[in-house]
């Protein structure tokens, strides 16, 4: 265990009791990393999404069974040939600052994600054409095509609302000080120690969140965060490290709750960005297959993942209908990974691994830095603070990148950003048409058995790029205080609030 992340997690601690006896019910939520910037047209990270669903409220979101629920709309309905969807949105849903949510801010917030320069949504809202609001309680988007990925991306941060009050020329201002129309408004953030954010008693359902006070605090080392559990300065931890399964299960104090998501943790490789890219020897395909070649991702489930890390080699997990048996999973195959260097004439590869400083990801690194040695890599690590991380990714800071995705309902939402040419979080500047066209062909198709077909094309061809490595599927096991009733852990990996409480 680092000093640091002790004493980081021990002030934590300290300071959330102590804020705690001031403030009734406040709930107090443990996170891996800390969360990019709290703007959801420009934010990235999953940490970022668990504080925006208390936070901000999206048009439309999802059940435990992944089904769209109503939340700012209250019904949708689209046209006969599926460009025009129209929503008829809540009359009694207001912004923190006291403004009125309607159509028109509906209109702005969309306007806004389509637009803002360094916007992250851009590419799911690609397919809108034009944006109406022709009364105050109906919203009406018109589609250059027909797009069946259009809903899910409504689901999330493309789809969160807030108050178009705080546009203006200073972008950033909106992220240090965010106004949203959640269940819980913005009250202070300081970075990588804590958000605090405080009930709304304007919320129109306000009745069904118990706690005056969620108190978000980032703890990197995972050991860290289960002892503050246990002492009473976290009431809620996301990420259990694996290997704890069974003491939390065994320990009477404590809930475990986990369930399968939809995410994945993969290796991704600087093709084209920037000067890095330039002598990156993952240019080369044949390295990239080495590579992958030296993992054993069987191992890295038993030893890091304790099981319930399971291996991955595509983006769709196994309760994806869009998870396909056409790629068999590489064993690990040393003497061929060898053969490939000799053949790419880099016997000896001499790379940095970047990856997010925290417990589970430093063990991986660790072992694969192991693993991949036996072949003839010699791996740097580069332990980095996880929004650092990704900025320098974007930046083209990085070789060879270990990153997360938490998964989204509609497929395209693990692919499409990631590798088309365009793609808003194609940090490595892969690029081939053929895919491009494949993955926007695949969003305008509603036909599940088409549209798999259509992915697998796509797939056969990244698979033959080696255009990322897949490591394992992301689970979401949680771990609540004995006190904590009502939660329940959903597929997407976020914390919802409402009817959650503490036993009385």
């Amino acid at each position: 265990m680092k000093l640091t992340h002790f004493k980081l997690g021990l002030c934590a601690a300290l300071l959330a009791a102590a804020s705690g006896a001031a403030v009734a019910q406040e709930l107090r939520i443990g996170l891996q990393e800390d969360p990019d910037v709290l703007d959801p047209h420009r934010a990235r990270t999953y940490v970022g999404r668990i504080v925006f669903t208390s936070l901000c409220d999206k048009l439309v979101d999802v059940n435990e069974k992944l089904q769209f629920v109503p939340q700012l709309a209250q019904s949708w309905s689209w046209n006969d040939d599926n460009t025009v969807l129209t929503f008829k949105l809540r009359t009694d849903a207001m912004f923190h600052d006291g403004s009125k949510f309607d159509a028109a801010a509906a209109k702005a917030n969309l306007e806004r994600a389509m637009t803002l320069q360094d916007s992250m949504r851009k590419g799911e809202l690609a397919s809108v054409a034009k944006i109406d609001a022709p009364d105050a309680q109906t919203l009406v988007l018109t589609l250059k095509q027909p797009d069946a990925t259009l809903l899910a991306a409504l689901s999330d941060r493309a789809g969160m609302m807030l108050s178009p009050k705080i546009f203006g020329d200073d972008t950033a201002a909106v992220g240090r000080n965010p106004v949203c129309s959640g269940p819980y408004k913005f009250v202070q953030r300081v970075q990588n120690d804590r958000i605090v954010l405080d009930k709304f008693d304007q919320y129109y359902d306000a009745k069904n969140y118990a706690f005056k006070r969620v108190t978000f605090l980032p703890i990197p080392d995972t050991t860290v965060r289960l002892s503050n559990l246990r002492a009473g300065g976290l009431d809620i931890l996301e990420r259990m490290n694996p290997s704890d399964a069974q003491q939390v299960k065994s320990d009477a104090s404590l809930q475990f709750a986990t369930v399968s998501g939809l995410g994945y943790q993969q290796f991704y490789f600087n093709l084209a960005n920037g000067k890095r890219a330039e002598t990156n020897p993952f240019k080369d395909e044949r390295v990239r297959r080495a590579f992958e070649l030296t993992l054993d991702r069987n191992i890295i489930n038993e030893v890091v993942g304790g099981g319930i890390f399971d291996p991955a080699n595509q983006p769709f997990p196994p309760a994806s209908p869009y998870h396909s048996d056409k790629f068999p999973m590489p064993a690990r195959d040393i003497a061929k990974a060898k053969a490939l260097l000799k053949e790419a004439g880099m016997e000896q590869v001499k790379a940095e691994l970047a990856f997010g400083n925290n417990t589970t990801t430093s063990a991986i690194a660790e072992m694969v830095q192991a693993m991949s040695a036996e072949a003839g890599f010699q791996l740097s690590l580069r332990p980095t603070e996880y929004a650092a991380l990704l900025n320098e990714a974007q930046s083209g800071n990085f070789e060879l990148l270990m990153r997360g995705w938490s998964g989204r309902v509609d497929p395209d939402g693990n692919i499409y950003q990631f590798v088309t040419c365009k793609g808003a979080l194609n940090d490595g500047r892969y690029c081939n048409p053929e895919v491009d066209k494949l993955l926007a062909e695949a969003r305008t198709v509603p036909d599940e058995a088409k549209r798999k077909a259509i992915y697998d094309k796509a797939q056969a061809i990244l698979q033959e790029d080696a255009q990322a490595v897949y490591i394992y599927y992301q689970p979401w096991p949680f771990v609540l205080a004995k006190k904590v009733t009502g939660f329940k852990p959903y597929p997407d990996g976020m914390i919802r609030l409402k009817g959650v409480a503490f036993a009385q």
